[in-house]
């Protein structure tokens, strides 16, 4: 691989400063450019919930008329002539000088249900209304009231098939429109109901004076989520499943709906997509339902126009900024250029002197009154620099043999536990390749090579703890918390943990000689560490027989009478407790068990090595045994004879509560 040349300081320099002044400048522009587009789309919000607000008032308007109109025409006296061709005559004349549009009017014998005029197909539009008639002649002159209106669903155009979901977007004038169907009654001379008068009307009609708001159509929507307008007929929720984005956008249209019929508005409401790309916004309000059987209940009118047109004006603006910004740029590169070649230029002559070797011994001075304060002392420590180095180069000699020192005892250091890291990792990683590489036959095969990475790994944190104990210890920094505990809880923990292991080898454990109700003062997390530590050599160094594990209570030496070990040493009694662990492994040599208690020692032979360990378990529990104010021995009578270890505490009068 070809190492690359380290560039200079001037072309460090300046690429460092067209990177910071740069980015900086590009934020600039698209906060700038964010905070316009912002601005462009509250105002478009504004604007389409003030056409929305105008397409309310304009509904409501013309069905407060449409009533009006309606409720005169039931009480025309060509309706009580009884004759038919007086009433198609009437329906044909009130369809054509009605002010708003209407496409069909009927007049329907309500008791017959049979119709009796109509300026459209013979079907009904609706059926025929339920009035409640009265014989009271004050009440037989009918009034808004009396009016019922329904909504009449468009159908989904089945004509032109070839119409995709942008057209639906943009939906035509007669596509566009609301359809309601309103029914008055009609009595006859002698006051009783015996018609219902009916018109189609479809509202929405934008008029040209209401389009230089902002370009946009109007969507109706009921409290049941149901558009009332454009080709949609199912419920809103449906509809967006299908034609926009899921969930998102799903969850954002039905705030919009719960907000416009809490009568609240939040112009930060970002726009939603269309499932082919087409970004909208909207403008919403609400009005009551005019719908009869609707009652209490509330429309959603919505004015929704493309973000693309909302935005018309951003084009221009971009423009502006798009000069605005290389202007800037091409401004930053000269000054960038200028400070660069000030900055550079001393340090690259106090660099070309010192790559001259000759320099060094020749009269000539080193470069000097340069305008920069810091390269002038730099030129100045610079030449003090070459008068110095030979008192550096006998610095680095005593440092280079204090490092060969360091090395020796690191390299004694890994010689005693590199093969127990080694081990470990190369397990880890053994299982995790084959997992990897797929030569696992199925899932259980995959899930025993991840428990013997998890084992292998557990035991290297084990080794990694010990170590960072011991140089804890070796620094003065581990401490204990000493307090009164129950001995015989904290041995009943470690037989528990131990008690597996044990039992997988064969072994016998023998741990019925314990007493009860021993309390010592000690810190319970490192003695239970020392406990599990003890019984885990013994484990391992056994391969057959026994372990037993038992204590007994002798009177504390003498020398250990006055010692102060805990704050609470007023409650320790004359007595200590002895626990020992005893098994038939593999024994020690008299000669060597003065040694096991050291840092980093471990006893020769493939049985030791095969067993793992870095020799510093024993070495960790003397020092916290020697912390907690009591002590730990071994002792074997030779080799092939099994050990005993003696872990002994003051005891602690008292009994448990």
């Amino acid at each position: 691989m070809v190492k690359s040349s380290p560039s200079s300081f001037r072309r460090i320099l300046l690429s460092r400063l067209m990177l910071l002044s740069v980015p900086v400048l590009l934020t600039g522009v698209y906060v700038t450019y964010t905070k316009a587009r912002s601005l462009l789309l509250d105002s478009a919000r504004q604007n389409l919930t003030e056409s929305a607000v105008l397409q309310a008032q304009r509904i409501q308007e013309s069905i407060a008329a449409l009533k009006a109109n309606l409720v005169s025409a039931s009480q025309a006296v060509a309706l009580k002539s009884q004759s038919p061709t007086a009433y198609q005559k009437f329906v044909e004349q009130l369809a054509q000088i009605l002010p708003h549009q209407i496409d069909c009017v009927q007049l329907i014998e309500l008791e017959s249900k049979a119709m009796a005029a109509s300026t459209c197909a013979n079907q009904l539009l609706t059926n025929p209304p339920t009035f409640v008639s009265s014989v009271q002649q004050s009440q037989l002159l009918a009034n808004r009231n009396d009016v019922e209106v329904t909504i009449l669903l468009p159908k989904h155009s089945s004509t032109h098939p070839s119409t995709t979901l942008t057209s639906q977007l943009y939906p035509p004038k007669s596509t566009s429109q609301l359809k309601l169907v309103l029914s008055a009654p009609v009595y006859n001379r002698s006051g009783q109901l015996q018609y219902a008068l009916i018109i189609q009307s479809a509202l929405l009609q934008t008029p040209a004076s209401q389009r230089q708001i902002l370009s946009s159509y109007p969507v109706v929507i009921n409290q049941q989520g149901t558009v009332l307008t454009d080709h949609y007929q199912e419920p809103v929720a449906d509809k967006i499943t299908d034609k926009i984005n899921p969930e998102e956008e799903q969850e954002r249209l039905k705030r919009i709906l719960r907000r416009a019929i809490a009568q609240e508005q939040d112009f930060a409401e970002p726009s939603y997509l269309i499932k082919n790309s087409v970004e909208l916004t909207a403008g919403y309000t609400s009005i009551p339902s005019p719908i009869t059987a609707e009652l209490g209940q509330k429309w959603v009118i919505l004015a929704v126009t493309p973000v693309d047109i909302a935005l018309a004006g951003l084009k221009e603006i971009q423009h502006v900024l798009l000069i605005f910004t290389c202007g800037l740029i091409g401004a930053t590169l000269l000054a960038t250029i200028y400070v660069a070649r000030e900055l550079a230029r001393p340090l690259e002559q106090l660099s070309d002197y010192a790559l001259n070797q000759s320099q060094f011994h020749s009269q000539d001075s080193i470069p000097q009154n340069f305008k920069i304060r810091e390269v002038n002392q730099l030129s100045e420590a610079f030449g003090g620099m070459i008068e110095r180095m030979k008192h550096w180069a006998e610095e680095l000699e005593t440092t280079w043999k204090e490092a060969q020192t360091a090395n020796k005892f690191k390299n004694e250091f890994l010689a005693n536990t590199s093969h127990e890291l080694r081990t470990p990792l190369n397990a880890i990683i053994g299982c995790l390749r084959l997992i990897r590489d797929g030569f696992c036959d199925n899932r259980e095969e995959e899930i025993d090579f991840l428990q013997r990475a998890d084992h292998a790994a557990m035991h290297l944190l084990e080794i990694i703890n010990d170590v960072l104990d011991m140089a804890k210890i070796e620094a003065g920094k581990l401490s204990v918390k000493i307090e009164p505990i129950y001995l015989c809880d904290l041995l009943d923990e470690v037989i528990d943990l131990q008690t597996v292991p044990i039992q997988q080898k064969g072994l016998d454990f023998h741990t019925s000689d314990l007493h009860q109700g021993i309390i010592v003062p000690a810190d319970p997390a490192k003695l239970k560490q020392v406990l599990i530590n003890v019984v885990g050599n013994a484990t391992k160094f056994t391969d057959n027989g026994s372990i037993t594990i038992k204590t007994r209570i002798e009177p504390l030496p003498l020398s250990e009478n006055n010692r102060t070990v805990t704050k609470a040493s007023d409650l320790t009694s004359h007595s200590q407790v002895v626990i020992i662990v005893k098994d038939t492994g593999i024994g020690i040599d008299h000669s060597q068990q003065k040694k096991l208690f050291r840092p980093f020692v471990m006893l020769d032979g493939s049985t030791t090595r095969q067993c793992g360990g870095t020799g510093l378990g024993l070495a960790i529990s003397r020092n916290l045994m020697e912390m907690m104010g009591g002590s730990i021995t071994l002792f074997s009578p030779g080799e092939g004879k099994g050990s005993t270890v003696k872990i002994t505490l003051p005891i602690i009068d008292g009994k448990r509560e």
